[in-house]
């Protein structure tokens, strides 16, 4: 006797839910254009910058003077194990920040907080760990920022995520942010905040079963709370051999759900190493070929049964 009241208020639920998420969709889920360009040669730079901030300070500087750049500072802060170093090139008026991460996914894992904030000064809320990080960072470096040239930001893991923050307190501050590259980044902000950075080009660089950009987990059944972890920016999958597939907002944040329909392996481990994705990376150097991304997203399977059945 209580099967059709049940069936009646998972139905409700069903309905409601569906609504918020048409709504979210128009909003955000735009397709990225077919002609997007993907300058793999950029990526390539940044992830060798991002990847040699895991190295002592004479690795660090040899790879900076290789592209001809000079190491203006290389720091950690200590109390909280956090490493970064910024190089300059002034034939360019370029400055790039890249900060260390976390190479092991489950301390990256167990870092990832859920707490977020709201900062004074670019009026996000933001991840209260990676933002707190990325203040004693800034602190350091904005005396070292030249007005007149341009910045790139770039990080691999937790480093992705203070990464931006860096950005977002540049750009508050009318620097000029050329680029933000990131590898393996978990999400920092939430909806509105990602919505008030789309002027920054963002690009997060993901490998398919890295599990870390999808932290904190998103789940469609929340869709109706502002306050959701949300990414920013374009997000270029490095699948197999020379081919990749360009998702932005809802699109991306959907990968998550496929995550949550199997169970984790030792793959979702390896695939967040920097090294797999400076090889992924490397592999589209020549010939890069864009792909279509399947999602094995199932609306119906997120209550639990087809409210049709």
């Amino acid at each position: 006797m209580r099967t059709r009241p049940m069936r009646i208020q998972q139905l409700s639920k069903f309905t409601r839910h569906l609504s918020a998420l048409v709504v979210l969709f128009l909003c955000t889920s735009l397709p990225v254009a077919a002609t997007a360009v993907i300058d793999f040669a950029v990526i390539q730079q940044q992830a060798e910058f991002a990847a040699v901030a895991y190295q002592p300070e004479n690795r660090v500087r040899d790879l900076v003077e290789s592209k001809n750049y000079r190491l203006g500072l290389y720091h950690t802060i200590s109390d909280i194990q956090m490493s970064y170093f910024l190089a300059t090139n002034d034939s360019t008026k370029t400055q790039v920040i890249a900060v260390r991460g976390t190479a092991n996914v489950e301390n990256a894992m167990l870092d990832v907080a859920l707490k977020l904030l709201t900062d004074e000064k670019t009026g996000a809320r933001l991840h209260e760990g990676f933002s707190y990080a990325a203040k004693r960072v800034y602190a350091e470096l904005k005396p070292l920022f030249k007005a007149d040239y341009k910045i790139h930001a770039t990080g691999h893991s937790l480093g992705g995520a203070v990464a931006l923050i860096l950005a977002m307190y540049l750009d508050a501050d009318r620097f000029n942010i050329e680029q933000v590259i990131t590898f393996g980044q978990p999400k920092v902000t939430n909806f509105p905040g990602a919505m008030k950075i789309q002027h920054i080009n963002v690009i997060r660089v993901v490998t398919p079963g890295d599990l870390v950009p999808l932290v904190p987990p998103f789940d469609p059944l929340d869709i109706q709370n502002i306050d959701i972890y949300w990414h920013a920016g374009k997000e270029v999958i490095l699948l197999d051999k020379n081919q990749y597939a360009l998702l932005e907002g809802a699109d991306s944040m959907l990968r998550a759900t496929s995550f949550t329909q199997k169970a984790l392996n030792e793959e979702n481990l390896t695939n967040h190493y920097m090294n797999i994705y400076l090889d992924r990376v490397r592999a589209k150097m020549k010939s890069p070929q864009r792909v279509p991304y399947r999602h094995s997203f199932n609306l119906f399977n997120l209550f639990g049964a087809d409210p049709g059945s």
